[in-house]
């Protein structure tokens, strides 16, 4: 029994030993936690913005930047900002919105240059407005100061200024600057800059064209801010416009003279197409007569090829015969006579000229011959 008490009751001195070495660790685990979240502690412990140590322990583990969020915390408790567990910013609640994907800083910011401006904005519709992808500080900025738009956008490679034509075809060069307001309900799903400025130029567009001259436009440049503004120029967007103010305008070309000698030149370009179909056609039918002209030439030619065959066969036949010397005699001597004879229709009709050598037989005559 004395053996087992010796065994499992240490000594006094090794008490002290144990006690002390328990009292190290916990100094050196102490140390090396204030060494690590002890700055960020004091920070928040001394501006009161309530960060525990248990909070920078478990920022550690989710590594998640201890500065970031306790420098957030603590500028919205200087601010005056409502820090507190229930419905303010909690430290539980920048956490959060920093997992999301939110800017803890800029959304604090925001809060704290809305409540200076008097404008109504929590600390929910804040980081609401921040996770839509929208920069709230900035919304909030140009709902203080308003923004100015140029339309066209200068961007260094889009139109320096918007050409618009009046009814009487002369271009006008228009650059307008629109002065617009956040509107934070409709931050949210509501258009941007962009559909602005595309309102604007037609807005300038629509008002310019529906002028009888441009001459009435550069009298009162006030009908086009007039008329863009008529068009819901902030319907469904972000932003409330507060004025349209025409920067610059310029004459530009005559674009209905040019047009009208294009169409001109247009017309002549056509009826010279017209005229040159004209005279392919007429080209066409003359070569096309050449044609049947050679053509009626070789028949031509054909037949009096065929006249001594003819001929030679009619000899041969006995439709042709030569004239007698007697009978030749006395036709000269009877040519007064046989004048009217050879008037009748039924007389012999000569082929030959003058000198008679040969005489075609009418059908009676033949008959009466054989």
């Amino acid at each position: 029994m004395d053996f087992i008490v010796g065994v499992w009751l240490p000594s006094a001195g090794q008490l002290l030993i144990g006690a002390a070495l328990i009292l190290s660790l916990f100094f050196l685990i102490l140390i090396a936690v204030f060494a690590n979240w002890g700055s960020y502690w004091l920070q928040a412990y001394m501006s009161g913005a309530d960060v525990s140590m248990k909070s920078l322990i478990v920022m550690s583990f989710l590594r998640i930047e201890h500065r970031l969020i306790v420098t957030a915390k603590v500028m919205g408790r200087q601010a005056g900002l409502r820090i507190d567990r229930e419905g303010g910013m909690s430290t539980d609640r920048l956490l959060a919105h920093h997992l999301a994907g939110g800017d803890v800083t800029n959304v604090v910011r925001a809060v704290i240059a809305a409540q200076r401006a008097g404008i109504d904005l929590d600390f929910d519709r804040a980081t609401a407005i921040d996770l839509a992808g929208r920069d709230v500080l900035l919304s909030v900025q140009t709902s203080v100061s308003p923004l100015v738009i140029s339309c066209p956008r200068q961007d260094g490679e889009g139109k320096k200024a918007l050409s618009a034509v009046a009814k009487n075809g002369v271009e006008l060069l228009v650059g307008a600057r629109v002065t617009v307001r956040t509107n934070l309900d409709q931050l949210i799903g509501g258009a941007t800059e962009e559909t602005i400025t595309a309102r604007v130029g037609q807005g300038i567009v629509s008002a310019i064209g529906s002028a009888d001259s441009h001459m009435d436009v550069l009298e009162m440049p006030s009908q086009i801010s007039k008329g863009a503004m008529a068009h819901g120029l902030d319907a469904n967007t972000a932003f409330s416009s507060v004025s349209i103010d025409i920067a610059d305008i310029d004459v530009g070309e005559n674009i209905g003279a040019r047009l009208q000698t294009d169409q001109a030149d247009a017309d002549t370009r056509i009826a010279r197409a017209q005229a040159e179909v004209r005279r392919a056609k007429a080209v066409a039918q003359e070569q096309q007569m050449k044609a049947k002209v050679n053509e009626a030439r070789a028949e031509l030619v054909l037949a009096e090829a065929q006249l001594p065959t003819a001929l030679a066969a009619a000899f041969r036949a006995g439709h042709l015969r030569a004239k007698s010397k007697r009978g030749a005699q006395g036709t000269q001597r009877n040519e007064p006579k046989q004048g009217a004879a050879r008037q009748r229709p039924n007389g012999p009709r000569n082929v030959g000229d003058d000198k008679g050598t040969s005489m075609i037989p009418f059908p009676r005559a033949r008959e009466a011959n054989e």
